[in-house]
């Protein structure tokens, strides 16, 4: 599977200022999705909004497996300056 597809399928579907998805192997996904709807959600909601748009890929085994690192705007620019990005 392609990261694009990944990428544009969450951009589609949820309210998100960025995403970002890596794979090495087309399978085994890590994907950073940055929108401010996450601020007031739980660390599952949160989670459960990102595997939502993506269950048809998970569910046919295109994605094998799938790492989710949430934030809002304001948490990305402060993880980017201690990421140095």
């Amino acid at each position: 599977m392609d990261k694009k597809e990944i990428e544009d399928k969450l951009m589609q579907s949820l309210s998100l200022d960025e995403v970002y998805a890596m794979s090495d192997d087309g399978s085994h996904f890590q994907v950073i999705a940055v929108g401010s709807l996450f601020a007031d959600l739980s660390r599952v909601k949160k989670q459960q909004a990102v595997y939502a748009p993506l269950a048809e890929f998970i569910a046919d085994n295109r994605i094998h497996a799938l790492s989710i690192k949430t934030y809002t705007p304001t948490e990305w620019q402060r993880e980017r300056k201690l990421l140095g990005l």
